[in-house]
């Protein structure tokens, strides 16, 4: 038997690959992230601030912002802090807690895209029913029960993988503690967490992905026979919206997974889209286009000098 140091501090190594570059990474990211929290909290002002805003599609859409607002979070003023030239260091309860919020926050990422596919198909196909199907009771249970799930997701991953020994190297190969990076360091068999992981994760996403497909192809069939060309227009974007977000978010993913072998570089490209490009695009994709939203948003801040253009 050998003796063994139990690991209680871990170094993150950061991004593979960008030796060097970390005056740039910093100025980068700190712009991202500066970006997603302005961009969210105008989002989440423009809805508490205007009753006309306080409909289903605008309650998920606010969910959507604190998600995105703590997403982006979760790895992005760690890697700030270390960008800058402060320690790479983070506690073993500071990792767990790290890989705890990033699953609990993709999972509920998932679930709250498909609710909001969900919205949109009633919208669309049961208009005249809309708010008795979508009223405020099923929306709080909805809405919750997305964060639900993403909790209880969570907890599986974070306890099958911080109850293994972790007695070896401290040195995390990335920029931030995700199961892939932390499982090569335990001293024990990872098979467990592994499988249940990649189960986890993959099967969420797909059942996900296929539930809004159902729902748009449902929400297409319904516009397609609208007799009214305007109507037509008119149920489109309310919908292209959501479609785009969801693009972003789906779209990365896709790619890595048919890559046969995406390399470690590629992985953190994909993963830096999901966790802070795309929180900073979600306000913009839903109210560049958004008349209510812009509104909202000049009768929040009158003397300001807060301007936006009606077209």
């Amino acid at each position: 038997m050998r003796n063994h140091t139990v690991v209680t501090e871990y170094t993150l190594l950061g991004i593979p690959e960008t030796e060097g570059l970390e005056t740039v990474l910093l100025f980068l990211f700190s712009s991202l992230y500066l970006c997603t929290v302005l961009g969210n909290v105008l989002i989440l002002t423009a809805i508490i601030s205007s009753s006309r805003l306080h409909t289903p599609m605008y309650f998920f859409l606010a969910n959507l912002s604190v998600f995105d607002l703590g997403f982006s979070s979760t790895t992005a003023p760690k890697m700030l802090s270390y960008l800058s030239g402060l320690s790479q260091g983070i506690s073993s309860q500071g990792c767990a807690t790290q890989l705890f919020f990033y699953h609990f926050l993709g999972c509920t990422e998932c679930l709250l895209y498909t609710v909001m596919a969900y919205d949109r198909f009633v919208a669309i196909c049961f208009p005249l029913r809309y708010m008795v199907l979508m009223n405020r009771r099923v929306c709080s249970i909805l809405a919750a029960g997305t964060w639900m799930g993403g909790c209880i997701h969570a907890i599986i991953l974070t306890s099958l993988t911080f109850q293994l020994s972790y007695c070896g190297s401290n040195k995390v190969s990335y920029y931030f503690c995700d199961i892939p990076a932390i499982l090569p360091l335990a001293c024990g068999d990872t098979s467990l967490a592994q499988r249940v992981g990649f189960t986890n994760v993959g099967l969420l996403s797909l059942i996900c992905f296929f539930l809004i497909l159902v729902s748009y192809t449902r929400i297409g069939i319904a516009i397609s026979k609208l007799r009214s060309a305007e109507g037509r227009q008119r149920a489109f974007s309310t919908c292209s919206a959501h479609m785009t977000a969801i693009l972003c978010a789906y779209g990365p993913v896709i790619i890595i997974y048919l890559q046969p072998n995406p390399s470690a570089l590629l992985g953190a490209i994909i993963q830096i889209l999901n966790n802070h490009v795309t929180p900073m695009l979600n306000p913009l994709i839903y109210s560049l286009r958004n008349q209510d939203v812009k509104s909202a948003l000049r009768d929040a801040f009158p003397r300001t000098g807060f301007t936006l253009k009606k077209n």
